[in-house]
């Protein structure tokens, strides 16, 4: 019972984390594109004279919309304003109990991998908390320095910082939790951005129009630089979010160097759809090429190198013995690891037929990708790994 009340729990929370991730980001990549399509109004025309910087007709839903943008803030503030905060700060509260429960208190299942690094779980747990701050402290103080005065410059910094994050990570944790922890700092970062610049920023601006006072224009060039920052974090962190899914990805030896290209991939796109809302979609078009070609390289390279197959043939009793040993603790209809009530994703390693039906996945997560057994709690050898590779490359027979 406690256990499916937990299954629930974890079902809402990461619905929570879906429906708020969709509204802020959806937010995110609306206000950018509407930025960046604003058209200056007539000049010295009367628009031009009451402030407005920028303004836009659209029509959707079956009406006509006319957006404005003032250069600092209208002549009076209206009595209803609009604020776009809560959907980033319970996207990261609801992703932070997920990375608690799962991978905090499931730390040894999902966190740690004793054949990466022998730690205890309370050193895992701190250095995950401490990568999560610590990179958003190196962050904001990098927007403190004079790299941001020139963006391709802080933008190289930063993802060279970010991709020596990813590969630190990788040499203390499991594969997965590498990624996840990357994906963390990169959300940290965003909701960061939102609750201690962005929207300070804003509530400065109101208050100051609010006063009669000019409100100082650092305020907004500061927020719009952020909000651009979060922009192009949001399609990384949209690939960690799924990427647990795709075991050749974290689970390859150099999944860090995979994640630092499939996130450029995610730059580039993200930069083309910028570049298209500047109306300079022709100058952009050569990134849509490079981030495809890009991408299959990387799955090119990524691709299992197939090794030598002995001859002598492996006895289905030997393969038996080490799914046995090594895999139906979990793999069970009644699992003896507690962590599981079932087995997970409902694959069953119990008999011959099951574990020759499972061929394909055992040799993805458990030879190819090695994120099998997880945290490798059952201590599954390398040598161990090579003899299900070749049962399976001899036609997995069970005779």
């Amino acid at each position: 019972m406690e256990f499916e009340f937990m299954e629930w729990f974890q079902l809402a929370i990461r619905w929570i984390h879906m429906i708020t991730g969709i509204a802020w980001i959806g937010a995110s990549f609306y206000f950018v594109w509407l930025d960046m399509n604003l058209t200056p109004p007539e000049k010295d025309g009367y628009k031009d004279k009451a402030g407005v910087g920028g303004e836009l007709w659209a029509v959707h839903g079956g009406g006509f919309y006319e957006v404005q943008k003032y250069r600092l803030a209208p002549p009076e503030i209206p009595q209803t304003l609009h604020w776009f905060k809560y959907e980033a700060y319970f996207t990261w509260i609801s992703g932070f109990i997920l990375l608690t429960i799962l991978y905090y208190f499931g730390a040894d299942i999902y966190l740690i991998d004793r054949s990466v690094a022998d730690i205890s779980t309370d050193a895992a747990i701190l250095i995950g908390v401490g990568s999560i701050a610590g990179g958003w402290i190196i962050y904001d103080q990098l927007c403190k320095s004079p790299l941001i005065n020139n963006q391709m410059v802080f933008g190289l910094v930063l993802f060279a910082l970010l991709t020596l994050a990813a590969f630190g990570l990788s040499q203390v944790f499991s594969g997965r939790g590498a990624y996840i922890h990357i994906g963390a700092i990169m959300g940290t970062i965003m909701v960061a951005n939102v609750l201690m610049i962005i929207i300070p920023g804003q509530t400065a601006l109101v208050s100051a129009a609010k006063k009669g006072e000019a409100p100082d224009p650092v305020y907004g060039l500061r927020a719009k630089q952020r909000s651009l920052h979060n922009n192009y974090f949001t399609l990384p962190v949209l690939f960690i979010m799924i990427s647990n899914h795709y075991p050749m990805t974290y689970g390859n030896s150099y999944g860090w160097l995979l994640l630092a290209g499939i996130s450029l991939v995610g730059i580039l796109v993200r930069h083309f759809f910028n570049m298209k809302n500047q109306g300079r979609a022709k100058q952009g078009f050569i990134l849509l090429p490079i981030a495809f070609v890009l991408f299959f390289a990387i799955a090119y390279a990524a691709a299992p190198k197939p090794e030598g197959v002995p001859t002598e043939k492996i006895s289905f009793s030997t393969v038996e013995a080490i799914v046995h040993e090594r895999c139906t603790s979990c793999h069970a209809a009644k699992p003896s690891n507690t962590d599981f009530e079932s087995p997970p994703k409902g694959v069953r390693l119990e008999t011959p037929a099951q574990i020759a039906r499972e061929k394909t996945r055992i040799k993805q997560q458990t030879i190819d990708t090695k994120t099998m057994p997880l945290g490798n709690l059952t201590q599954m050898t390398d040598e161990e790994r090579k003899i299900l590779g070749w049962w399976i490359s001899q036609g997995a027979s069970t005779d």
